[in-house]
């Protein structure tokens, strides 16, 4: 885990970034109490260990190789048995973050469409897995965690790899949204018939992966490419 500090930032997109989306708006202030993130997605050698334990089924890999690749087949509701689940082994409070976390922490001070810049990459580098990232791992499967650089709050694969389940219901717009990061759920209007998923994936295109992008799912849905990281309260 990572300890994010408090802060406050600009949470949505410009009116002008490309590939922006009207559910990315109204721009809006948001501040955000320290709280924990996961340094990288949760693996397969992490969520074995739950599965163990509970006597869940173990996810489908894909014949990619589990262990240090980002668990995927996971569903919102998976992953709040996996965070139920160790906060009972460890006494710490663990959790899926807000998506106002989520963004606060992927954009780790930066204004622009992704940490590094407003290009998929940066000059030559390649920081990303996605559809057009320009990694090994592009639209063939997931990368192990940790192969691209980590922005400045020490986070990886922030952008791409596996999309992220958040905490939310979904919202159509940011019209009313919490200004203190909470989890934005029932209230004024949200769907939660579908949950917030941040971040993109290895088979979405570089406009998914920005950190203003949102896409929402069904909480009971497994996909190749959905995963999650877990934030801890402080």
């Amino acid at each position: 885990m990572v300890a994010i500090p408090a802060g406050t930032f600009q949470m949505g997109s410009p009116a002008g970034e490309t590939g922006r989306e009207s559910d990315e708006g109204p721009l809006h202030r948001v501040t955000v109490a320290a709280f924990a993130l996961g340094r990288y997605e949760v693996t397969f050698a992490e969520y074995l260990l739950f599965a163990q334990a509970t006597g869940r089924a173990q996810p489908s890999d894909k014949g990619w190789g589990g262990g240090r690749r980002p668990v995927i087949n996971v569903s919102w509701t998976d992953a709040q048995g996996y965070a139920t689940w160790l906060s009972k082994e460890t006494g710490q409070t663990y959790r899926l973050p807000s998506e106002a976390e989520w963004e606060y922490a992927a954009r780790a001070g930066t204004t622009t469409a992704n940490w590094w810049g407003d290009d998929i990459q940066r000059g030559t580098e390649v920081m990303a897995n996605c559809d057009g990232c320009g990694s090994e791992w592009d639209l063939t499967k997931t990368a192990p965690v940790g192969q691209f650089a980590a922005n400045a709050f020490g986070l990886h694969d922030m952008h791409g790899n596996v999309w992220e389940w958040t905490q939310d219901c979904w919202h159509g717009s940011y019209v009313g949204a919490p200004k203190d990061g909470a989890a934005w759920e029932a209230t004024e209007g949200g769907d939660c018939t579908f949950r917030v998923v941040r971040g993109g994936s290895w088979f979405g295109e570089p406009a998914w992966v920005r950190s203003a992008f949102r896409n929402r799912l069904n909480p009971g849905s497994r996909n190749l490419g959905y995963g999650f990281r877990l934030a801890r309260t402080l």
